[in-house]
Formats: C-alpha cells, sequence, structure tokens
C-alpha cells in the first residue's frame, strides 16, 4: 500500500493533526518557498518574475501573466494560473488546500486567498483544515479582498474591495461587504 504524501493529504481535503509526523514538511516547503519569494519579490524584471513563479508553483506561468510584486506563497505547488492573469502588489496566498485561478483575473492590491483553517475547539485548533478555492475566468476581485478557504467566485464575478467572501460565489454577480452579500447581477 503506497502512502500518501502529507502534500497530496492536504490536497485531498484531509485534516492535519499537529501531532502529525509530517508535519514539519509544511514548514520546511514554506521556507524552501520563501528562499525563492525574496528572490522574486526583490526583482523587477516580470520575466524573471515568471521565471521564479513558475519554479514556486512548479507550473510553467504563461508570458501574458504579470505579478507586481511583493507576492507572499506559503507553499506554491498547490496554486494553479491560467492566461493573461494580473495579481497586484501586496497579495497573499496560502495554497496548501488548493488555489485554482483561471483566465482573465484580475487581483487588485492586498488580495488574500486563504485555503488554511483551524478547528474552533481549544484542543485541536492546531490542526489545519485545508478547503481549495476557485476562481473562475474573467473574475476581478477588488483591493483588500479576502476569499475564505472552500469558496468558488463564479465566471465574470466582481468582489468588491474589502469583502470578505466566506460562501460561493455564483457567476456574473458582484458582492461586496463582510461577510460578503449579494449586491446585483451584471
Amino acid at each position: 500500500m503506497q502512502t500518501k504524501t502529507i502534500f497530496e493529504r492536504l490536497k485531498n481535503g484531509e485534516i492535519i493533526s499537529s501531532t502529525d509526523n509530517d508535519a514539519y514538511k509544511m514548514r520546511e516547503a514554506s521556507f524552501a518557498t520563501k528562499k525563492i519569494l525574496v528572490e522574486m519579490n526583490n526583482s523587477s524584471n516580470s520575466v524573471e518574475i515568471r521565471k521564479f513563479l513558475s519554479q514556486i508553483t512548479d507550473t510553467e506561468i504563461d508570458q501574458s501573466v504579470t505579478v507586481f510584486t511583493p507576492l507572499h506563497i506559503n507553499y506554491g505547488k498547490h496554486t494553479k494560473i491560467g492566461k493573461n492573469v494580473f495579481i497586484n502588489f501586496d497579495c497573499i496566498f496560502l495554497d496548501l488546500g488548493g488555489i485554482t485561478i483561471e483566465d482573465n483575473v484580475l487581483i487588485a492590491p492586498k488580495v488574500s486567498l486563504l485555503t488554511e483553517g483551524h478547528p474552533t475547539s481549544i484542543e485541536e485548533r492546531h490542526s489545519l483544515i485545508p478547503k481549495p478555492i476557485h476562481i473562475k475566468k474573467n473574475v476581478w476581485i477588488g483591493a483588500n479582498a479576502t476569499i475564505l478557504p472552500g469558496v468558488t467566485i463564479g465566471e465574470n464575478s466582481v468582489i468588491a474591495a474589502g469583502a470578505i467572501v466566506s460562501k460561493d460565489v455564483p457567476d456574473n454577480t458582484i458582492v461586496g461587504g463582510i461577510p460578503a452579500k449579494f449586491l446585483r447581477t451584471i
């Protein structure tokens, strides 16, 4: 029987206990990513930035993708980025649960995509609960918005600046507020 790595278990949505024998591997991987991020975030060359981001995500980042650094990612290998994506300054991607960003997405400054949470019980609080985020085509996420674990943002939708999105957003919808609520259909 083949044992899955901790990263495969995370991608599959398994809760990882703080006492898991492989929990230390998450921190090791995060520090390895941080090393590449330091170089990437000190570059002003778009080709170089995409090269570093390709290393971090372990995928080929298309030349149509633009990233204004700094960008902060804790793992990287569970992030998939489509074509013609724009990521503005100072975004945070916690991707152990998996982040998918489809084509033609606009991400404003200081957006947080957080695929990781913790149980509320005190005894289990140090465990990690991973849930994927999926951002579909043509989405625009406004400045300082936060997308929480397990959320899918539907095609062509807009997330207002400062919104905290805790539930799925249907296609062609504008949401805003804390927590984010339906504002109107596009």
